[in-house]
């Protein structure tokens, strides 16, 4: 990687490795007992592995110039790896939560392994790390298939990689240690927030230059999407993060907003990470992968666009419909719940035009499981935004709030869109990008897919029922006008429920397992026998 950059990229990253370096020093001297040490030695570990790797290669040859007018994969790659191994760790630790449900002896004595730290590892695990790193390697294929550009540079991508991992390093273990800012969404520590924002401009900056060098004159509609995610959730994460340090030599802070502000910010936040970084960025997958694998044009492009602006415009609104029965004004609750309503309306339009697409091609669909994971990812799509508009109405708020019927929907949504969609895109395109005619092996392929629908099938129906049973159970009054059960009644219902969500867990991963060994069989058998593309349209485009 590295000695594919020119001699002026490689002194700029040895520079870069250095200031890394010299940060991770200064963080892990002033922190002293702090974890803020913890994580400076991190860094400094890091600044010296790549000071190390850089100079031992600073003045080799610079790489052939026709190297420009081909792609550069090289940082796809690493993202998808990266994406695979943050899946599996994630969905490991998600199966041991749901375990800690059933038998709460499952742990250690060790407060890390504690129900309340495991919680956001899984969470952020999945969300942010495994599906981050997956938009961001998606974001670079797409970006440059449609566009028929190289990237702008050879070092921004893995500035935005590295960084970007370092990132979710910090923020894993510091809930491990048990350091956040004790938001809904787990917020890392202050300094973590400030080095995420700089890699997430670089990420900006490099796709929009990336896009300005385009031969191509139209801007593909993948391309909108994946924008909106990169500059939304930059917006949602300045402003959620707003905190003051208590100390520069300190992981502690106090947030900017409390009280009833507070909580509205951080649903505003955290709807609107589920809108731009687990849909938007997500739907320009789909829009480029599905039409490529089902060899079919879209169904409709202008539908596309105008369910770009109408998901754009409608999920900034609809974050205070988490917040029915609150102190928040009325008007407020009123005005999320009526945005999420109308949100059903382009959400719909994105599902309908993804399974009007493969109209003429189901035959596709029966014997590829690669497309048949995009088509599943579309109908939970459309079913997880039916379910979000639904529970977002109060009356049916009353029954879902603080149920595990909230569980089902985050996670239809989480492993049945989300999740989905991936891994058809990741055996879409692992094959072109490592230069080998299909997977190593379309049996374990199909494997994954039974693994996956089957074990996403099981978790959410027995968390719908789950969640209803629990609404019912809390609103039923005797002929006293008392509760005719107690919570502890309540959590014994719950068991059989919460039994059937190890099962549908364990499936998943052993699903995600058996993607990721057949994925590294099919890297293992191209290694160095892969070359980028050229600069020219693909198959299908």
């Amino acid at each position: 990687m590295i000695a594919r950059l020119t001699r002026t990229e490689r002194h700029l990253a040895l520079f870069l490795a250095i200031c890394l370096a010299l940060l991770g020093l200064t963080m892990a001297a002033l922190g002293r007992q702090d974890p803020i040490a913890v994580h400076g030695f991190m860094a400094l570990a890091l600044g010296i592995t790549l000071v190390f790797a850089v100079g031992g290669v600073l003045e080799e040859p610079s790489p052939d110039p026709a190297r420009l007018q081909r792609y550069y994969d090289d940082p796809i790659k690493a993202g998808i790896v990266l994406a695979m191994v943050w899946g599996v760790f994630a969905m490991a630790i998600g199966l041991w939560v749901a375990a800690l449900m059933v038998w709460p002896e499952a742990t250690f004595s060790q407060a890390w392994s504690s129900y309340g730290r495991l919680r956001p590892v899984h969470t952020t695990g999945v969300i942010f790390a495994f599906g981050g790193n997956a938009l961001i390697a998606t974001s670079f294929h797409v970006m440059q298939r449609t566009c028929r550009a190289r990237l702008a540079d050879q070092l921004s991508p893995w500035v935005v990689l590295i960084g970007y991992n370092l990132f979710l390093v910090w923020a894993v273990s510091g809930y491990f240690i048990g350091v956040t800012q004790s938001k809904e969404y787990a917020e890392p520590e202050w300094y973590a927030d400030i080095w995420l924002v700089i890699v997430w401009l670089v990420y900006l900056v490099l796709y929009l230059r990336t896009l300005k060098r385009r031969a191509e004159p139209h801007i593909y509609v993948a391309n909108w999407y994946y924008l909106a995610f990169i500059v939304v959730v930059a917006m949602l994460h300045v402003v959620n993060a707003a905190a003051l340090p208590i100390s520069w030599t300190g992981s502690k802070s106090y947030s900017a907003f409390s009280g009833v502000q507070d909580a509205m910010v951080q649903w505003w936040y955290g709807h609107n990470a589920v809108a731009f970084f687990m849909t938007s960025g997500f739907l320009g997958m789909l829009y480029y992968y599905l039409p490529v694998r089902a060899q079919r044009p879209i169904f409709s492009y202008r539908l596309s666009i105008i369910s770009f602006w109408g998901i754009t415009f409608f999920y900034l609104w609809v974050g205070s419909h988490h917040l029915h029965y609150t102190a928040l004004p009325t008007w407020v609750q009123n005005l999320g719940m009526t945005f999420s309503v109308m949100l059903l309306v382009p959400s719909w339009a994105s599902a309908g035009n993804a399974l009007a697409t493969l109209n003429g091609a189901w035959h596709r669909v029966r014997d590829d499981a690669t497309l048949r994971f995009m088509f599943v990812a579309a109908v939970f799509y459309g079913l997880s935004t039916f379910e979000g508009s639904f529970l977002a109405i109060r009356p049916v708020n009353a029954l879902s709030h603080y149920t595990d019927w909230t569980v089902g929907h985050v996670h239809s949504g989480a492993l049945g869109w989300l999740a989905m969609v991936t891994f058809g895109a990741f055996y879409s395109v692992i094959p072109q990008i490592w230069g080998r005619a299909a997977m190593h092996s379309p049996k374990l392929v199909e494997w994954h897919f039974w693994l996956a629908l089957a074990g996403l099938l099981t978790y959410v129906f027995a968390l719908w029922n789950a969640g209803i049973t629990q609404g019912l159970m809390w609103r039923t009054y005797n002929a006293a006008g008392t509760l005719n059960y107690s919570f502890i009644d309540s959590m014994e219902a719950m068991r059989p429920f919460y039994i059937a969500r190890v099962i549908g867990g364990a499936l998943f991963l052993a699903g995600i397992c058996v993607g990721a060994v057949n994925i590294w069989l099919t890297v293992r058998g191209a290694r160095g026998s892969a070359s980028d593309l050229p600069l020219a349209p693909q198959a299908a485009e």
